[in-house]
């Protein structure tokens, strides 16, 4: 038996690590084996690049070299670890996946979609989520909650109309593929977020 693979997408301040929690306790409450992870990191490696990309650097990081890191971190991530736990059988919940680099370094950055493309087939020949939740709500809002926590990565201080471009991308993606990707209203309580997500695992699950 393969494991499922079900990644939780949005924008800063979504509540995607609070909500993919929940998903992993609902998921073992009905008997699977579950491993949550996140994106970019997940690895030893991984997580080495992800601090590479979360610093504020003095000079920057261009939007051509963001992507490169964060498909360097997805190579090591998906070959050491959810391939192999999805062979297993055991399911995959994993914090941010494929469809953020869409949103955040095509959209946001402006990176053309045929370099994002390409970098998938190279490290994603094959794999594609099973299901993705995309955390949906108005990006100020979002950043709001995520400056609110008082740790603010380098994302957290991007522009409203950079947030605005990536909550876009994530809508249109996820109305391109219906099948995959599920909507759900996060402007509200976690507890009126989840019970949104419960919805959707019950029918796609």
């Amino acid at each position: 038996m393969h494991g499922r693979l079900i990644t939780l997408e949005g924008g800063e301040g979504a509540g995607k690590s609070t909500q993919a929690q929940r998903v992993c306790a609902w998921l073992r409450a009905r008997g699977r084996v579950v491993e949550l992870t996140r994106e970019p990191g997940g690895t030893e490696l991984a997580e080495a690049i992800r601090a590479l990309v979360l610093r504020r650097w003095t000079e920057g990081i261009d939007p051509p070299t963001e992507l490169l890191l964060m498909f360097a971190a997805r190579a090591a991530h998906v070959r050491g670890l959810i391939q192999p736990r999805l062979a297993a059988g055991v399911d995959v919940v994993c914090d941010r996946f494929i469809d953020s680099s869409y949103a955040y370094q095509g959209a946001g950055q402006g990176i053309e979609l045929r370099h994002v493309q390409a970098l998938e087939a190279l490290v994603l020949p094959a794999l594609r989520p099973h299901l993705t939740l995309v955390l949906d709500l108005p990006p100020e809002l979002g950043l709001a909650r995520a400056r609110q926590r008082g740790e603010a990565n380098r994302f957290e201080d991007e522009t409203l109309a950079f947030m605005r471009r990536v909550r876009e991308c994530f809508l249109a993606r996820a109305a391109a593929d219906p099948q995959r990707c599920a909507v759900i209203d996060a402007s509200g309580n976690p507890d009126s977020v989840f019970a949104g997500i419960v919805a959707v695992l019950e029918q796609r699950l």
